[in-house]
């Protein structure tokens, strides 16, 4: 065993996953460096080190990856359905070099262990148009068919990662999130998902004396939901473990999105009045299959 404790880059670490898992790794013991444009909205960071870094250039991603262990590689530019609907462009290009140059970055550096953050949008459209939808297995993700460029781009970063790990022998890990939620997320300014979203929505009426909830589409759009705590423990323990293939990280327990705005009604101390508008909805159903797990 080494005489200093293990180090750790987490990149991404101003966001919300990051922010939760950086405290989660301080905790199991590790020494971590953390790396993102921004520095956490709501709470300070436990990182030993945190760099305000732009990994989208390729001279600070080299920067970020020097003499660290592992990599916990969560940035990337995304937020709800109404950013990733209206950014297309943005997105893929931000997050192409990001993710080409942290992993390159690293295989330079020589990191040991690598673990890629994707997404369950690499599932193809047609498998989630039912509310009342099969869950998503691993394999599904082919023949691709995303809805959209984030989950294209998601998915082509796996390919890589799989490629570095089969021609440059770089352990890597590649998980799956499914719709974490949890405190110290975003809520406003566009990049919120839609529990925080809600959760601002309900919070907003109750303080203004009304009951009015405003949502995108009917309300019957399903999804499942996972709680930071539990992800951010699923992260750690897929890294430990010896599994290299894509795996999902997710609940599948489905709720339907009226469901969850009377389940934060409650919370919040009112009786919803669902008001239902035009908006992106993404995919119809969406569940994760955790037999992997």
């Amino acid at each position: 065993m080494p005489d200093r404790p293990p180090r750790v880059l987490v990149t991404g670490a101003g966001g919300f996953i990051g922010h939760h898992l950086v405290s989660f790794l301080k905790d199991e013991g590790y020494w971590v460096r953390g790396v993102d444009v921004k520095r956490p909205e709501f709470a300070p960071t436990e990182a030993d080190e945190f760099q305000l870094l732009d990994l989208r250039r390729w001279a600070n991603c080299l920067e970020a990856t020097r003499n660290v262990d592992d990599v916990y590689a969560l940035a990337a530019d995304m937020g709800g359905m109404g950013f990733i609907s209206a950014n297309h462009a943005a997105i893929l290009h931000n997050n192409v070099l990001i993710n080409t140059h942290t992993l390159e970055a690293a295989r330079t550096n020589g990191v040991e262990r690598y673990l890629y953050t994707s997404s369950a949008c690499v599932y193809p459209e047609h498998l989630q148009t039912d509310a009342d939808v099969t869950a998503l297995k691993e394999e599904d993700a082919y023949p691709a068919a995303p809805q959209d460029a984030y989950g294209w781009e998601k998915l082509v970063s796996e390919r890589l990662n799989q490629h570095y790990h089969d021609d440059h022998d770089l352990d890597t890990r590649i998980v799956r999130f499914h719709n974490i939620y949890g405190p110290l997320g975003t809520w406003r300014g566009g990049r919120e998902k839609a529990p925080a979203a809600l959760c601002r929505k309900a919070a907003e009426a109750k303080l203004d004396g009304e009951r009015e909830v405003e949502i995108w589409g009917d309300g019957e759009q399903t999804r499942s939901f996972c709680y930071i705590d539990d992800c951010v423990e699923g992260i750690y323990r897929l890294m430990e473990s010896g599994h290299s293939e894509p795996l999902n990280l997710g609940r599948d327990r489905m709720v339907t999105i009226n469901q969850l705005v009377d389940i934060i009604g409650e919370a919040a101390g009112i009786v919803p009045e669902k008001k239902h508008v035009d908006g992106p909805q993404g995919v119809r159903g969406r569940n994760s299959d955790n037999t992997r797990l």
